[in-house]
């Protein structure tokens, strides 16, 4: 009696076409997992950025526009993981206001885009906030 031990060629294609298909799933996913979750960092930096203001503002009367003070005195981080943290380059600084920003600095994180937050509270853009 032959015994035939082993796999056909559309038995192996078969097992290659479900790894790929469970693969095109799986790299997607934890990819969009990886970017939140860097993203995390930047938003945790962008809060302690905003309690440090208002730690401040209640302290001096007004808000710092020195990004140096608010590192060496207030312990605001000059990087989050993959974002830089600072004052919007755009923005007016005032002691009445500010907004901060959290920067991709590398090029796996810079298609997320920047996140901001101002003295009011508000958290640009929305959607990257509530994820």
């Amino acid at each position: 009696m032959i015994s035939n031990k082993g796999l056909t060629l559309i038995e192996l294609l078969a097992v290659i076409v479900i790894v790929g298909i469970l693969a095109a799933i799986a790299i997607p996913t934890y990819t969009g997992y990886m970017v939140r979750a860097r993203r995390a960092d930047a938003k945790t930096a962008l809060e302690q950025f905003r309690a440090a203001q208002e730690m401040r503002r209640a302290e001096r009367g007004g808000y710092s526009v020195d990004i140096t003070e608010l590192r060496t005195t207030w312990g605001v981080p000059a990087v989050a993981g993959d974002y830089n943290v600072g004052f919007l380059a755009a923005a007016v600084l005032t002691a009445n206001t500010f907004t901060a920003e959290a920067l991709p600095w590398n090029a796996r994180q810079a298609g997320d885009g920047s996140l901001l937050i101002d003295n009011r509270g508000t958290k640009t853009p929305a959607d990257k906030w509530a994820k």
